[in-house]
């Protein structure tokens, strides 16, 4: 059996007769976001798109997933919400570094006042000791002690994936310029001259805190869509570890048309969550062998709506969610959801489409054997003197994928 990729992507097959256009109902300021899917309504309303990106999240999984698959989503994310949700029972804690105690005990007295839970070191090593066991909200340093300053003990914690994001606030009594370019391109968040005041130095701790906060939220709403993602492809085994090797590839080929850094980090994330929309895809039609009927074509289509709702609360994602939505287009306007043409397409759809059908066409499917590099190039090849790929991107993927195979 000879299997092309009539339009591609990591789990569709061939079938003809189909042109269907799935579009959203209504994408107006004060109206529903709604997709029609057989009958069912699979909608986000635009109130919830502005509630807590988790909150979004879950009360969409609970309306269009089915409820096996939607009870392991939830308790997916219920547990990661949890860990975001429980932060705010507890007291913010705070780590005093300097070697003075005086000083050190007047700030701790300020800030337990102001209801914090406070923590001490009297040195460098002993507060990076402190904050790898004690993972503190915030770290109030004093720059100038002995041995290791403040400076230093900065540049250390910034530089670790664990705790690069505690926000660290210098306390000095240096109020040159050069200090303070210093402590920036360490790593700081604010600074306060010594002596102190209650007031400012409140403000400034919870401006901080409030913002660790915030970030940890983000994170984990992001980590919630990665696990969605990973779970769908879990859907159907007969992918392998295609996601994987989509990031692997997209940071390679990212690399070779020197992308800028989020760009490539772009591509990357787009890896797992291009077709994260699947999950509001009934089994019966994702992991059908045969042939599609033009009804289950229409369904399946839809999913990188499904998927652009999804991500589009977050803003993490923004780069990405081009990618979700348009690695389906054609170069001659053929594809879906938008029937876009040429250079219409996001870029980074473009780029990102190329190396989807790639590995697709590379690896073995129940419905088709893994093709060699050059096989898959010449129907790609093919499929774009139809029309299908951006002439000049192909012919750097070509060149991409040769240099590589050589090398490897």
């Amino acid at each position: 059996m000879v299997w092309k990729s009539n339009y591609t992507g990591s789990t569709e097959k061939s079938m003809s007769g189909s042109n269907t256009s799935i579009k959203p109902n209504n994408t107006g300021s004060n109206n529903a976001v709604g997709l029609q899917a057989q009958g069912s309504p699979l909608s986000l309303p635009k109130q919830d798109l502005m509630r807590d990106d988790t909150e979004t999240m879950r009360s969409w999984m609970n309306n269009c997933v089915d409820s096996g698959y939607g009870s392991f989503v939830a308790g997916t994310q219920h547990d990661l919400c949890s860990q975001a949700n429980g932060f705010d029972a507890d007291k913010p804690k705070i780590l005093v570094v300097d070697d003075h105690s005086a000083s050190r005990m007047t700030a701790v007295a300020l800030l337990a006042m102001e209801g914090y839970e406070v923590i001490e070191a009297d040195s460098g090593a002993a507060a990076i000791a402190m904050v790898a066991q004690k993972q503190p909200d915030l770290i109030l340093l004093d720059v100038m002690m002995p041995e290791m300053d403040g400076f230093e003990v900065c540049h250390i914690i910034k530089q670790d994936e664990q705790t690069r994001q505690i926000p660290v606030i210098f306390i000095t009594a240096l109020n040159d310029k050069r200090s303070r370019i210093r402590g920036i391109e360490a790593g700081a968040g604010d600074f306060l001259t010594k002596p102190f005041d209650r007031l400012e130095l409140a403000a400034r701790v919870k401006s901080l805190v409030q913002q660790k906060r915030l970030n940890e939220d983000i994170d984990h709403a992001e980590q919630v869509l990665f696990s969605i993602a990973r779970a769908i492809e879990s859907r159907d085994p007969n992918t392998g570890n295609h996601c994987e090797r989509l990031v692997q590839l997209g940071k390679e080929f990212g690399e070779f048309l020197k992308l800028s850094r989020h760009q490539i980090r772009d591509l990357m994330w787009g890896g797992y969550l291009h077709d994260i929309g699947k999950v509001g895809i009934p089994d019966a039609i994702l992991l059908k062998r045969g042939k599609l009927t033009p009804e289950e074509w229409g369904i399946m289509r839809q999913h990188v709506l499904i998927g652009e709702q999804i991500c589009q609360p977050l803003r993490a994602t923004r780069g990405v969610i081009p990618i979700i939505r348009h690695h389906h287009e054609r170069w001659d306007g053929s594809g879906y959801p938008d029937s876009l043409k040429g250079e219409k397409i996001p870029y980074l759809a473009q780029v990102f489409q190329i190396i989807d059908i790639y590995d697709a066409l590379s690896s073995e499917r129940p419905y088709k054997p893994a093709y060699t590099p050059e096989e898959a190039l010449q129907i790609m090849t093919e499929e774009t003197a139809k029309g299908w790929r951006n002439p000049q991107l192909m012919q750097q993927f070509t060149e991409f994928i040769s240099r590589r195979d050589r090398h490897s």
